[in-house]
């Protein structure tokens, strides 16, 4: 993989929807920021467990409408489900690279906890926002993970061997690194906020 990933795709907000989803990214990046600083491998760990919720929700909710409304979903749910098993292996590779305290586990539970009720709410009351924002999330998540990725590259991180979970995920060479897993998971962000954002316009 290339680093041609590093380009920042930003959806300009046009409406009002947009601009609260904005607002919301840019709140939570800031806490996310404030408590984790450069500890990439730590960020990862907490806000994994938050990205898997959103496609997990979302496909629930289109999988209920699919049915009362007894029509196709357009392969909506099947990509929505794949997304949050996408971002829980992401979960399960970090964790292995850094080990989360017990005030991050807590963290995890309480963040998780409000999340997953907040979004799915958001979700029953405006679709489109619920994925601008999780299209947002991403954009995120994709700078989160150049910034990650220079620590690496500077040697301010150390370039450890990739974990096997991560090897046999993404089919990486057996002699693969945490720079490799990275920019792996990196693509991954890059899809998941094209999607999203793309069915936040379906649905404008």
């Amino acid at each position: 993989m290339s680093d041609a990933s590093t380009n920042q795709k930003h959806h300009d907000p046009k409406n009002m929807s947009d601009r609260v989803a904005y607002a919301l990214t840019k709140l939570l990046r800031f806490f996310a920021d404030t408590f984790f600083a450069k500890r990439y491998g730590h960020r990862a760990v907490v806000l994994e467990t938050v990205a898997a919720v959103p496609g997990m929700v979302a496909g629930a909710l289109q999988h209920l409408r699919s049915l009362r409304r007894m029509e196709s979903d357009n392969g909506w749910i099947r990509t929505l489900l794949e997304e949050a098993e996408n971002e829980r292996m992401h979960l399960l590779t970090f964790i292995q690279i850094s080990k989360p305290s017990w005030l991050e586990r807590l963290l995890i539970l309480i963040a998780q906890g409000t999340f997953y009720n907040l979004f799915f709410l958001l979700y029953l009351l405006s679709p489109k926002t619920a994925h601008r924002l999780v299209g947002y999330f991403e954009e995120e998540a994709v700078y989160s993970y150049t910034e990650y990725l220079a620590e690496v590259d500077s040697g301010a991180t150390e370039n450890v061997p990739a974990p096997q979970i991560a090897i046999d995920y993404w089919n990486l060479p057996a002699e693969a690194r945490l720079r490799d897993v990275i920019l792996a998971v990196r693509e991954d962000e890059a899809h998941h906020r094209d999607v999203n954002h793309h069915y936040s316009d379906e649905l404008t």
